[in-house]
């Protein structure tokens, strides 16, 4: 049984422990709350950048239609982009987005496809570096940026518009994690090229008939690699939401396991010095009863 002191020392230490925790679960509950604002805040710009490029594609096909657009006809070649946290203590933040990622992966080699990764994330890039060492061909370091920006997102998109026009893919996938609430953030994979184009609302009333200048090719040729740089800025923000989610969490839940220890060792801290003040109190009794 440890000593006294030692229990002294231990009680101590899981109190430093929470204190630490504590300011941690705080700190990640106030950047929660802007990290939150802005990602709720991206995603109209994005829901309205898709749906005018849904109405341009709609006016567009065959052989003019934009590379980002139509893809290059094939499903050989696969680069899944892979984001989530450059740091820890947020429980399974990380490891569900690989999670999902290594799925698909596994997937596409055992269906004979040639598949690449780029890491965003430090986290990312140590748990793939081991399974696919060769086949990370970028790893991005976000730990630096407060914010998120385009000018962050834009570096990632210069990547994968750099290899889609050498050829060297066909398909792009990211996988991040959508934060729907505090409690709920959903691992997800979004296809980046091919573009995936969604649906407009029909509309209710008389329609306009709409001619541009200059073409809808010339108009698409220049809001798709804008479009792929909003999508990967606009999951970026959701992981950081979803981080400071995760963390608060972890940190409250680790926050309360240091209180229940912390009871658990001054209880038995108690009976201890309990147990030791009762054999003094006998053997003093003892030896004046000999005398």
């Amino acid at each position: 049984m440890a000593s006294l002191k030692e229990m002294r020392n231990r009680i101590s230490s899981v109190k430093a422990t929470q204190k630490i925790t504590k300011a941690m679960q705080m700190v990640a509950a106030a950047k929660l709350r802007r990290s939150q604002d802005a990602a709720e805040a991206a995603r109209p710009y994005a829901r309205r950048l898709a749906s005018v490029i849904a109405n341009l594609a709609a006016g567009v096909s065959g052989d003019g239609a934009p590379a980002l657009l139509t893809g290059t006809g094939r499903d050989d070649r696969h680069l899944i982009v892979v984001a989530a946290a450059d740091r820890g203590l947020a429980g399974g933040f990380t490891s569900s987005i690989v999670r999902a990622a290594r799925q698909h992966i596994d997937g596409l080699i055992a269906q004979g496809k040639d598949v690449r990764i780029v890491c965003v994330g430090k986290k990312v890039s140590a748990q793939l570096k081991r399974p696919y060492g060769d086949k990370v061909v970028e790893n991005f370091d976000l730990s630096a940026y407060r914010q998120f920006t385009l000018s962050v997102a834009q570096p990632i998109a210069d990547v994968v518009t750099r290899l889609y026009e050498a050829g060297d893919i066909d398909v792009v996938t990211l996988f991040y994690s959508r934060f729907k609430s505090v409690v709920i953030q959903t691992p997800t994979a979004l296809q980046l090229i091919p573009a995936t184009v969604e649906g407009v609302d029909a509309p209710t009333g008389p329609t306009a008939v709409y001619e541009y200048e200059p073409s809808e090719e010339a108009i698409l040729e220049t809001l798709l690699p804008r479009n792929l740089t909003v999508q990967i800025l606009s999951a970026l923000l959701d992981n950081m939401a979803g981080f400071y989610a995760s963390q608060m969490t972890a940190m409250d839940n680790a926050t309360r396991n240091a209180g229940d220890m912390i009871k658990r060792y001054t209880l038995e801290y108690n009976r201890s010095r309990q147990a030791q003040i009762t054999k003094e109190l006998i053997e003093i009794i003892s030896g004046a009863e000999a005398v």
